[in-house]
């Protein structure tokens, strides 16, 4: 069921609703079409039960990784869902390519989180393109298991460990950024990266240090005026969301929660999915300065997932009645762009944006079963894992290719700023595809919102 909070804001006014969602799974490619009308185009695809042998086209060239000091991850991770490597295009010609050194892990004395007390080592390389040299190196020593590595539009990256973010660029060289009350649990952006989305673990009863991002007004209230837990009325959450300005790091909204929260959000607003009759779904657009706009409907048996992929466009999952997972693309001027309609769900997806949202990248695992409550995943049932590139002002597909070792916490696709080039690991190399220019966005304004058909 979709949950949604009261925040208390600092910067948005008083008595912003939002939604609490996940990040959408990019749903099943195939080749054909089955109808289209004023909405958009809408798919009908097959997703495939096992990886091809090799990618829908040669790459243009590849980068061998195994003279940089990379080797697979053992077996054992797979089904944990650990964050192992990461790959991003600095610009057009560099990529940053950054994994785990195996090695024995270092324990550290616990404080309080259940990751804090593990260090383990990640390699940075700054890979020149298409000569594959490295232009400069480093080791990191992180202290959990989870994402470490957000890039940004202007050839830096945001770098997360315990407490801290840190700014790299591509000297590798890393400067304080901005330091929470407690560890850091996620880290989003909007499209535009103006604005950044943090959810961290902070107890109420710990005193904030020096430096720290401004915690949320009502942890006062927490607790009385004698500092008595037990005089509270009930435990407050551990868990802190805000939206800070990413050039200035200002805290625009703070607040406590009960789960980690995820925020559709753009330059302008956030998006809000509301039930409607039967199996509607009302599509809204909340500005952060008041006021909303509806944007149109959509059909889902289940509650829908949804996330900007570009300023003004965004994509929502649903369920279908047959129980599988469609994907539908939309605009803020409420056109519908496309929607997939696949015959069998894929396991697993990640969902990765180029910096302009223009490609979009889904890789999901291939099984050899029906993952479900009674037939669950094990080892043996994995054959691989595969990644699909596409338009995504057209949803169609513009490169498949296998990826290995299997990442199910992904790390092992990226897009360059231009949506021109693809990169994959794969088969002990990171191989680079150079496809045609993105498909143009249609223009703002010309259709306006539709309901959406079954």
């Amino acid at each position: 069921m979709g949950m949604r909070l009261h925040l208390v804001t600092l910067g948005f006014g008083a008595g912003v609703w939002l939604a609490l969602c996940v990040l959408p799974a990019c749903e099943a490619r195939g080749q054909g079409v089955k109808e289209q009308d004023q909405s958009g185009t809408t798919y009908e695809r097959s997703h495939p039960d096992r990886v091809p042998q090799r990618p829908s086209e040669a790459p243009a060239f590849s980068v061998p990784v195994e003279s940089l000091g990379f080797s697979p991850p053992a077996s054992f991770y797979l089904g944990q869902r650990f964050c192992l490597a990461s790959l991003d295009f600095l610009d057009e010609d560099r990529l940053l390519f950054t994994f785990r050194v195996p090695g024995l892990i270092h324990r550290q004395p616990r404080s309080g989180n259940e990751d804090d007390g593990e260090e383990r080592h990640i390699k940075a390389l700054v890979i020149a393109l298409p000569a594959g040299t490295v232009e400069a190196e480093a080791v990191w020593a992180l202290h959990d298991r989870w994402r470490y590595l957000w890039m940004l539009k202007d050839g830096r990256f945001l770098l997360r460990d315990r407490d801290e973010l840190r700014l790299g660029d591509a000297t590798l060289e890393l400067k304080p950024y901005l330091r929470f009350p407690g560890p850091v649990q996620g880290v989003e952006m909007d499209p535009s990266q103006q604005l950044l989305v943090t959810n961290s673990r902070e107890p109420v009863y710990t005193a904030p240090k020096a430096g720290d991002v401004p915690r949320p007004a009502s942890a006062a209230a927490d607790v009385d005026a004698d500092h008595d837990p037990q005089k509270a009325e009930g435990p407050p959450p551990n868990l802190v969301l805000r939206i800070l300005r990413r050039d200035t790091g200002k805290v625009m909204l703070v607040s406590r929660v009960r789960s980690e929260v995820h925020l559709p959000i753009n330059a302008d607003g956030y998006l809000e999915l509301l039930p409607g009759r039967n199996a509607d779904w009302v599509v809204n657009l909340n500005s952060f300065g008041g006021g909303s706009a509806k944007l149109g409907e959509v059909d889902s048996t289940c509650s829908p997932t949804y996330d900007f992929v570009s300023q003004r466009e965004f994509l929502i999952t649903t369920c279908t009645r047959q129980d599988l997972r469609s994907m539908v693309a939309m605009n803020i001027d409420g056109r519908r762009l496309w929607e997939d309609l696949p015959s069998s769900s894929p396991v697993w997806p990640l969902y990765i944006t180029g910096a302009d949202g223009s490609r979009l990248a889904r890789e999901s695992l291939a099984v050899s079963h029906p993952v479900t409550a009674f037939s669950p995943l094990s080892f043996d049932d994995v054959k691989g894992q595969l990644v699909e590139v596409f338009d995504s002002a057209t949803g169609k597909i513009t490169l498949t290719a296998p990826v290995s070792p299997v990442y199910d916490a992904g790390g092992n696709v990226a897009i360059s700023p231009s949506g021109r080039r693809v990169a994959v690991l794969d088969a002990g190399a990171i191989q680079v595809f150079e496809l045609p220019a993105p498909a143009t966005p249609p223009a703002p304004g010309q259709i306006q919102a539709s309901k959406s058909s079954p």
